[in-house]
């Protein structure tokens, strides 16, 4: 039988089998059942050949999805996935689709031990195509570790789901075949277009928060979401599983994309613990590794935290890891010891995401506290944090919040990011653009209104605001407030002759 081989980038662990099970992580399930769906589509921008067809024919990159989300159907009577039905999707995303169960072990990256054999019976707080909820969520694009597969970190992303975020991933995959080349800055850049893909594949689904998107990824994953990162407004926040961009800061010095100034959304870290002493030298790895960190160091622009999880080697940031992977006699720790930190990574991530997509406040305080005051050992966790240094935010920036949060709550929005952001303004024609703009819209109509009655609330003394609120209000049949609007706009401005022409219209 042949073993495929993956490389990881900086730490490989080897010698004994963990005891773990999938239910010994413990992760606290939210309050939705998880729907989960895997099915595969094609960029038609990029070509692809599948390696093991030992052909010249060139086909559309194929772009494996698998993608979790919240549900409120019923699930009595429906069975739920198994750890053998992810190894499945595995197999598939290998290329090896014909590959009998049995050999799954003998074949990809685990040793084929009876605890392993024991994981793949295991079941999973997943189903398979349950119906989706009947509102939309934030939505978290996961880049997998270095070529390894979309369902990697599956609990977590069970977990995630299951507090009402959408998670979509794919494969990470060669530019041109299933592996990588040897230009990792080439497939840096390819999974980037990757994380891109999965942006614009997500905007298809209609419970999909188009305007709440996170990225998160492990290893590798990491490098390919800071690259995504700088070049997508679309992207909100950065969650990074022990990503590479700690250890490998000159390969994205590489992308011509790159710039430390353009990372300004929150970004979290969450690393392995320091490597001992015997692995950096019989496994020849620097050991300013265990102290260097050259991008957070860089970070200005970004509200930033670094955990480093003392109890965690870099494979145990994913499920597959915590699971499968062989334990190092050298430096890893218990099974007990490896579950509760991975448990602790999902909680600071649930936390974080819910802080900077959903506006939580108990859930950034967790983020603020000191790791004792969560309950956390000191022996588990050490944290640090820092501020956008001269965080700089304009009107494009606060719409942009607005958009994300339905223009609801503005002039709570308006007053928290003056607090923080005292250079801030918002000028007056600027809002009554806007306002005309989403008011003239018939599906944003009523978010025309509320950016109308913030304007006018700012420039109490506006005769054109109220003007133009009243404009708004006629346009939604609105005939009461729109003849209170145009009063007050010709009480400050007598010679408004719109008001005084509407006003006319509407008493007649």
């Amino acid at each position: 039988m042949r073993l495929l081989s993956v490389t990881i980038l900086i730490l490989i662990t080897t010698i004994t089998n963990g005891q773990t099970s999938l239910n010994d992580i413990n992760l606290n399930i939210g309050s939705y059942n998880v729907g989960f769906k895997h099915y595969n589509t094609t960029d038609s921008t990029r070509t692809y050949t599948r390696i093991y067809d030992y052909n010249n024919q060139k086909i559309p990159r194929p772009i494996p999805i698998s993608i979790w989300y919240p549900s409120n159907q019923d699930t009595n009577g429906k069975e739920q996935l198994s750890v053998l039905n992810y190894l499945e999707i595995l197999k598939q995303e290998e290329e090896w689709e014909h590959l009998p169960n049995e050999q799954i072990l003998n074949w990809f990256y685990y040793p084929n031990t009876p605890e392993n054999q024991s994981h793949q019976k295991e079941l999973t707080n997943a189903y398979s195509e349950l119906e989706y909820a009947n509102e939309k969520f934030p939505v978290i694009v996961y880049a997998p570790s270095y070529q390894a597969s979309s369902i990697e970190n599956f609990a977590m992303c069970e977990y995630l789901a299951s507090h009402g975020y959408v998670v979509i991933s794919s494969p990470s995959r060669g530019t041109e075949t299933r592996w990588f080349s040897n230009n990792n800055a080439k497939e840096m850049e390819n999974q980037a277009r990757d994380v891109e893909f999965l942006i614009k594949e997500v905007g298809k689904f209609p419970k999909a928060n188009y305007n709440q998107i996170a990225i998160m990824g492990f290893s590798f994953g990491g490098l390919s979401n800071v690259i995504a990162q700088t070049r997508n407004d679309k992207i909100s926040a950065v969650v990074s599983l022990d990503g590479t961009e700690r250890y490998q800061y000159k390969l994205l010095e590489k992308s011509p994309f790159f710039e430390p100034s353009r990372i300004d959304v929150p970004y979290i870290h969450m690393g392995q613990k320091n490597i001992p002493d015997q692995v950096l030298k019989e496994d020849n790895i620097p050991s300013e590794l265990n102290s260097k960190f050259q991008l957070y160091d860089s970070l200005t622009n970004s509200t930033s935290y670094k955990l480093k999880f003392k109890n965690l080697t870099h494979s145990y940031f994913s499920t597959l890891g915590v699971l499968f992977q062989q334990r190092d006699k050298r430096q890893d720790k218990s099974d007990f010891e490896i579950m509760e930190s991975y448990k602790w990574v999902s909680v600071y991530t649930l936390n974080f995401l819910n802080a900077y997509l959903k506006n939580d406040t108990n859930a950034l305080k967790l983020l603020k506290n000191t790791p004792s005051v969560n309950g956390i050992k000191e022996s588990l966790l050490k944290k640090e944090s820092k501020n956008a240094s001269n965080p700089k935010i304009t009107f494009e920036d606060f719409n942009e919040l607005a958009l994300k949060q339905n223009y609801k709550g503005l002039y709570e929005l308006y007053v928290s990011t003056k607090t923080k952001n005292p250079s801030l303004e918002i000028p007056e024609g600027n809002l009554n653009t806007v306002g005309l703009q989403l008011i003239f819209n018939p599906n944003t109509s009523e978010q025309g209104i509320s950016v109308f009655l913030l304007a006018t609330k700012l420039y109490p003394k506006s005769a054109n605001l109220f003007d133009s609120l009243g404009e708004a209000y006629l346009f939604i049949d609105n005939k009461k407030m729109a003849i209170e609007s145009f009063e007050k706009s010709l009480s400050l401005n007598s010679e408004n002759q719109n008001a005084i022409d509407r006003l006319k219209q509407l008493k007649q």
